[in-house]
């Protein structure tokens, strides 16, 4: 799919911000360009310091939550950590049950099962719990959409607070307005909520769970600061929610990661282990797509208890066959996940849904557990929105994932009469529905889309352009600052044109990584590129451009004397000891 590059506008004075900072100008705009325009605010992105963070107790029932749940340790009343099966939703409850235990709390944990309770507060465990004596609960990551769940609990007379940093559900009237929709509880800590005066909105659900403790540890008059010690699992959750990782995410991010590289944390080393990175220094890509799926796997094809167990583990041994299951799921869930795409495909390419706008794929067979990770490989295929339903235990259930032009959740609360149940963000959404109503459902959501072709066109955005003479090592040692990268601080790409390849290799199993040999053409500098997917766009290009003769000229010779433009972000490689500046192409095509 062609994509279509987008300059990003430096709407600062990066000059003058580098001149006072002493940084280089290109580094102030990359800064500029994620809304970081301030020199107060570019001091604390580079130096992310704890001492930034913002006080809990501006949250809105952070104190009336804690005290409660203070009330309850020292009644010696039983209380439950209720979790969810995600990465997230893992991390928060081991950080609010592992703090509580400390605090010395009766405490149990309660992680739902996918399958038979789903996503969020279920009823009939409710009803379980209050049997089993338990009688206050204490939500993670969940709980805000849960107004039917927490209604029971109260009748019941259980004591309910709730931790959460989902949207709020609402209904939207005539006119526009939105009503929204509050749970029945006796505390409820969200920043969302719009009452709420916290300064910073987009913590997950770790995050919260974090502060929380932080205040709960200094009302139990246990050193507040040994709440910190919660900041390197914090980051876990921050970087696999796909959080925007600026703000006190950033904080969160940057100090739970040098904290993770000297973990004292018995199955999460063995896990590191396992999964071969003992030797890497953990980043923010380790944790996103090693560490974060493997513990996310045991919610989709086990019991997420089996993450929380490893977590909490205190033997060698038994940590290690802990962190063996987790890596034998997570590569069991990858190839049932390349099974059902490749599948899901084939029905879209062979039917009219591939026009749709919204994609809303029913298929029986898909584990539930994955279809979340296959809308997002359909989103990414096609770039439109993408639901992905299953059979489902009872009912047949969905996972949603979008694209920033289209806020799912709310084109979701549109369409609530169609849904049993349903909840989520604007890129992220869960919920269930009646067989009978999917199509319906479908029609409905593309008769509604709004999304243009520009919308649906797939864009890379480019921080600056940059010519080949201005890539050192000064410049990627700059870059390196901005780590961690993910959402809302996106590792930086630059763009420049006519650029002098005059050599190109296809290397690799398949022969689809190209790499170009460049010149500068300030100094005739030899400068090396390379793409990791392009083997076959640059063929294509060739032949659409110059014919299948000129084709087989340069596979043949891999002399190749044209001029490109490239998208690229400036790396350092290593080999045999030796270091060099290369560039990583994301995207590129022949100069105009």
């Amino acid at each position: 799919m062609k994509k279509k590059w987008m300059l990003k506008r430096c709407n600062g004075d990066a000059r003058n911000i580098a001149k006072n900072l002493g940084i280089s100008e290109i580094l102030a705009c990359i800064l500029i360009n994620r809304g970081v325009k301030t020199e107060d605010k570019i001091r604390k992105f580079m130096n992310p310091s704890l001492e930034y963070l913002y006080d809990p107790l501006l949250m809105k029932d952070m104190d009336k939550g804690t005290s409660i749940i203070k009330n309850a340790i020292v009644k010696k009343n039983k209380i439950v950590v209720y979790g969810d099966y995600d990465a997230d939703g893992i991390i928060s409850t081991y950080i609010l049950y592992s703090a509580l235990v400390e605090c010395g709390a009766e405490v149990k944990y309660h992680i739902p099962d996918r399958i038979t309770e789903g996503y969020g507060i279920n009823s009939e465990s409710i009803k379980v719990l209050k049997e089993e004596g338990y009688d206050t609960i204490i939500t993670c990551d969940n709980g805000i959409s849960a107004l039917e769940q927490i209604k029971i609990a109260k009748e019941l007379d259980m004591t309910v607070v709730i931790t959460d940093h989902h949207d709020i559900p609402f209904t939207e009237a005539a006119d526009g307005e939105k009503n929204f929709a509050i749970p029945e509880a006796d505390a409820i800590i969200n920043p969302k909520q719009e009452d709420c005066n916290y300064p910073f909105k987009s913590l997950c659900g770790a995050g919260v769970a974090f502060k929380f403790v932080q205040v709960l540890y200094s009302k139990m008059e246990i050193d507040e600061k040994k709440s910190y010690k919660f900041i390197e699992y914090a980051a876990i959750g921050t970087i696999c929610d796909v959080v925007d990782l600026l703000d006190e995410n950033r904080i969160i991010a940057k100090n739970g990661l040098d904290m993770l590289n000297k973990t004292e944390n018995i199955g999460l080393k063995a896990l590191i282990k396992e999964t071969a990175l003992d030797e890497k220094k953990i980043n923010s890509y380790h944790i996103g797509f090693v560490i974060g799926p493997c513990i996310n796997a045991t919610g989709r094809l086990d019991s997420a208890t089996l993450a929380l167990k490893l977590l909490l583990c205190n033997d060698d041994e038994e940590a290690k066959c802990f962190a063996k299951k987790l890596h034998e799921l997570n590569v069991q869930r990858q190839n049932m996940t390349m099974d059902s795409v490749n599948q899901i495909i084939e029905t879209i390419e062979n039917s009219n849904m591939k026009n749709d706008k919204v994609l809303v794929i029913y298929k029986k067979d898909v584990h539930e557990s994955i279809a979340g990770i296959v809308a997002g490989r359909l989103k990414e295929k096609y770039n439109v929105p993408s639901i992905v339903i299953t059979k489902g235990e009872k009912t047949p259930k969905g996972s949603g994932r979008s694209i920033e032009e289209y806020n799912m959740f709310h084109e979701l609360t549109r369409c609530k009469d169609m849904l049993k149940k349903f909840g989520g963000h604007p890129l992220a959404a869960g919920l269930s529905i009646e067989e009978e109503n999917i199509d319906k459902f479908r029609k409905v959501l593309n008769d509604n889309c709004c999304l243009t072709k520009d919308d649906i066109t797939p864009k890379i955005r480019i921080d600056k352009q940059l010519s080949l003479n201005q890539v050192n090592f000064d410049l990627i040692n700059e870059i390196q600052k901005l780590e961690p990268f993910g959402k809302s601080n996106s590792h930086p790409y630059f763009a420049e044109k006519n650029i002098n390849v005059f050599r190109v290799y296809f290397i690799g199993k398949e022969k689809n990584v190209v790499k170009f040999f460049c010149r500068n053409t300030n100094n005739f500098e030899k400068l090396d590129a390379i793409c990791f997917d392009g083997g076959d766009k640059f063929k294509q290009i060739i032949e659409e451009s110059y014919g299948e003769k000129r084709l087989k000229e340069i596979l043949q010779s891999n002399i190749a004397n044209l001029k490109l433009d490239f998208i690229f972000s400036p790396e350092i490689n290593e080999f045999n000891g030796n270091r060099s500046l290369q560039l990583v192409v994301k995207d590129f095509r022949l100069s105009m």
